[in-house]
């Protein structure tokens, strides 16, 4: 059984500041473990019952783990219940992302919402997007919400955090796209895919960032069809403008 001792500094990653600290993230639920465990993530530990044990031990060899109970399961994580197992997962260090030729990648502008952020990555793995770049005012990806949201889209989608204006700087050369409500129609606009190009989406209560704003090249919209709506939230619009975008 899993000591008091152990669950309190389990409980602990909860926190984003312990997370940050400890360099250690959690990673619950059934589908989520079972991709985890074919993926490059390093497992520092593994917590699951007697049941889950019989019936993936031969998927543990090399893992360092623990049988325990379902209670303690749902006392120590994020679900409710939980009567499979929880595993203590090694953050992995940031690695920089570069620009490859005719490639898209996604930037984000201060996506505070752990919903937006694991959509938008669930949305770029499936249209084949390989590389995320937020600001540091983004969520982590180490977010809870985000870890057991994105189906382990995380594995096979690049996150990285950094200042987002350096970014741009640095790849000034490279098309920008960016959605605001005066921008050129998606649906109709020509969009050369033997270049390469980024996609900014910004939070849409408080708007894009002065900073960023000033180093975006090309305005895109996605036409309303009923006048009364306001706004889309960020990662539809993020779905719909990749849709238009690999389409072409």
């Amino acid at each position: 059984m899993i000591s008091k001792e152990k669950q309190k500094i389990i409980r602990a990653l909860q926190k984003k500041k312990s997370r940050q600290e400890e360099w250690l993230f959690l990673v619950e639920w059934e589908k989520s473990i079972l991709e985890l465990l074919t993926s490059w993530l390093e497992i520092k530990f593994l917590y699951l019952t007697k049941e889950f044990l019989y019936n993936y031990k031969d998927n543990l060899k090399n893992i360092i783990f623990e049988e325990t109970d379902e209670d303690t399961l749902s006392k120590i994580g994020n679900l409710k219940s939980n009567n499979a197992w929880i595993a203590i997962v090694k953050t992995p260090k940031q690695k920089e992302i570069k620009i490859e030729d005719k490639e898209i990648i996604v930037a984000l502008d201060n996506i505070n919402d752990p919903g937006n952020l694991w959509t938008i990555i669930r949305t770029c793995d499936w249209y084949g997007i390989k590389k995320i770049v937020c600001n540091l005012e983004t969520v982590e990806l180490t977010n809870p919400k985000v870890v057991s949201s994105t189906m382990w889209s995380l594995s096979r989608v690049q996150v990285y955090y950094t200042n987002l204006e350096d970014f741009l700087i640095e790849n000034n050369s490279v098309e920008t796209f960016w959605a605001f409500l005066d921008g050129e129609n998606i649906h109709t606009k020509k969009i050369d895919k033997n270049k390469s190009s980024i996609l900014v989406i910004w939070n849409e209560s408080h708007g894009i960032s002065k900073q960023i704003e000033k180093h975006l090249k090309s305005k895109i919209t996605i036409p309303s069809f009923w006048w009364s709506a306001e706004s889309l939230n960020a990662s539809i619009a993020t779905a719909i403008i990749l849709d238009n975008i690999v389409r072409k």
